[in-house]
């Protein structure tokens, strides 16, 4: 084999591993906090709601929800990129971006997501778009197999017996 295939194979196969960044980038009109508490006054749930305006009703639509389930999830000023704020979380096997001018937290012993089902059933509501992946959502295992002994490398069983020595 020459030199120049065996480059191009190498390239080929580095391309082919090398992981790619699928992320999902979107903007809202405003993000909500929310820190859910029982009639205790015990914390329940910490989620983030995202909504859209509603020129029709003149209100904030409920668009999705996330759990928090670490701080880094949090929305975060985005200073770099023009203000307002950004979250970014994994969101299955694609990295997450959403953006908004607008952002409030709020302490309730409600859950307003649930509320918001009243007005916009969750079937009906316009969701953050999936992505499809440009990649393989998870890549196939393969078993590697035990090289093996090609003809011409296999000895000769006379000469290693014993009676040719």
């Amino acid at each position: 084999m020459s030199p120049f295939i065996i480059a191009l194979s190498a390239t080929i196969v580095v391309l082919g591993i090398t992981p790619q960044e699928d992320v999902a980038r979107e903007s809202v009109d405003l993000i909500e906090v929310n820190h859910f508490y029982d009639e205790h006054g015990r914390l329940v749930f910490d989620q983030v709601i995202f909504y859209d305006w509603s020129q029709d009703d003149a209100r904030y639509m409920v668009r999705a929800w996330r759990l928090v389930k670490n701080p880094a999830q949090l929305p975060q000023r985005d200073w770099k990129g023009g203000g307002g704020y950004l979250v970014v979380w994994q969101d299955g096997e694609l990295l997450r971006h959403v953006r908004a001018q607008s952002i409030r937290e709020t302490w309730t012993q409600y859950d307003p997501e649930l509320v918001e089902r009243e007005y916009l059933p969750k079937e009906r509501r316009k969701e953050l778009r999936p992505v499809k992946l440009t990649r393989p959502a998870t890549p196939k295992a393969s078993t590697p197999t035990p090289p093996q002994p090609r003809p011409a490398e296999s000895p000769d069983p006379a000469s290693t017996s014993p009676a040719a020595r």
